[in-house]
């Protein structure tokens, strides 16, 4: 809901989630790969699972950031009330 009080400089989070998403998949992969050398199953699915889950959040993010800016009210729009 837009209250009217919006920095007029605000960013979006995509990108600090983007390099979030790649650490946490360097991790997850390195993780899935320590624990199934050490022979940890059980670890080394968890970590295959999380894998699984940053990746998909990855493609999310990086879908959202190809779809570009979206419409946002100018400034000859008042704010909504809340």
């Amino acid at each position: 809901m837009r209250t009217g009080n919006e920095p007029t400089t605000a960013r979006s989070p995509l990108r600090t989630r983007l390099w979030l998403s790649l650490w946490g998949l360097l991790w997850a992969a390195g993780g899935t790969a320590a624990f199934a050398l050490a022979g940890r199953t059980g670890w080394a699915v968890a970590c295959g699972l999380l894998l699984v889950v940053v990746a998909v959040d990855l493609a999310v993010v990086v879908h959202r950031i190809r779809q570009g800016p979206h419409y946002q009210p100018g400034r000859n729009i008042p704010p909504y009330e809340p």
